[in-house]
C-alpha cells in the first residue's frame, strides 16, 4: 500500500508547480517544448493545444499559470485566443512565443493581454526562466522586441497639448527607478539588473515593483509605455 504521507507530499509537490499550457499547431514543436520544460523540477505541462479554440477550451479546463502561445494557427489565431483567456481568466499569465518579429505582432498581443513575446531562436535554458519570470508577475520580452516596444512609443507624436495634459505621478520614481525603468526598456529580468547595477536581485526587484506602483502598470511593458507617455524614458 501506498503510504499517505508520501501521497500528501507528492500532492502539495504538484500543487506547487508552475502549470504551464502549451497552444502551437506544429505537433514537433509543441511536444518538443513540453519535454524541455518537464526536465525541470518546478514546471508542469498541463495540456496542449494546436490551434486557438484548443487553447481557450483547455485553458479554462486546467486553469493553467502560465501559456506559451504561438501567434499563427489555425481557427482562432493564437491573439484572438490570448484576448479571449485573458479576460476570463486575468490570472493567467501568457506569453507569445512565435517567430514573427513584427512591431504589429508585438503591439496585438500586448493589448490582447499578453504579458511578454518570445521569439523561437530563444536558447533552452532561458525559456523555463521566462515561465518562471510570467509568473512571478513580469514580462519576459526578447531584447530586440523590447527595442522595438521603445521604438514604437518614441515614434508617437507627443504634442504640447498632450504634453501639457499629461498625468504628473502622485509620487515621482527616484533617479535609481528611473534607472532601473531605463534597464526594463532594454528587456532586462530583474537578475540583470541587479548585475548591471551591481544590487542584490531582491533589491532590483523591489525596484520594479515600485515602479510598477508608481505608475500603475500592470506589467513592465505597460511600465515603458507610461515612463515615455510621462517623459521620465
Amino acid at each position: 500500500m501506498n503510504n499517505p504521507q508520501d501521497a500528501e507530499r507528492e500532492t502539495m509537490k504538484n500543487e506547487q508547480l508552475i502549470k504551464v499550457l502549451i497552444a502551437d499547431d506544429q505537433r514537433l514543436l509543441r511536444e518538443g517544448l513540453a519535454t524541455l520544460l518537464t526536465l525541470t523540477d518546478d514546471i508542469r505541462i498541463v495540456a496542449q493545444a494546436s490551434n486557438g479554440d484548443e487553447a481557450i477550451s483547455l485553458a479554462k479546463q486546467h486553469q493553467p499559470d502560465v501559456i506559451l502561445m504561438d501567434i499563427q494557427m489555425p481557427h482562432t489565431d493564437g491573439v484572438a485566443a490570448t484576448h479571449a483567456i485573458h479576460s476570463a481568466q486575468p490570472q493567467t499569465q501568457i506569453i507569445i512565443l512565435t517567430t514573427f518579429a513584427d512591431d504589429d505582432y508585438l503591439f496585438a498581443a500586448l493589448r490582447a493581454g499578453a504579458c511578454g513575446y518570445l521569439l523561437k531562436d530563444i536558447p533552452s535554458e532561458q525559456l523555463a526562466d521566462a515561465v518562471r519570470a510570467a509568473h512571478r508577475g513580469e514580462s519576459p520580452i526578447t531584447p530586440t522586441m523590447a527595442r522595438k516596444l521603445v521604438n514604437r512609443v518614441n515614434q508617437q507624436p507627443r504634442t504640447l497639448a498632450a504634453l501639457q495634459t499629461a498625468s504628473p505621478l502622485i509620487d515621482p520614481l527616484s533617479d535609481r527607478e528611473i534607472e532601473v525603468l531605463n534597464l526594463i526598456a532594454q528587456g532586462l529580468s530583474n537578475k540583470e539588473i541587479a548585475e548591471q547595477l551591481v544590487i542584490a536581485e531582491g533589491t532590483a526587484k523591489n525596484h520594479v515593483s515600485n515602479i510598477l506602483s508608481k505608475l500603475d502598470a500592470k506589467d513592465r511593458a505597460q511600465a515603458v509605455m507610461k515612463g515615455k507617455e510621462l517623459g521620465v524614458l
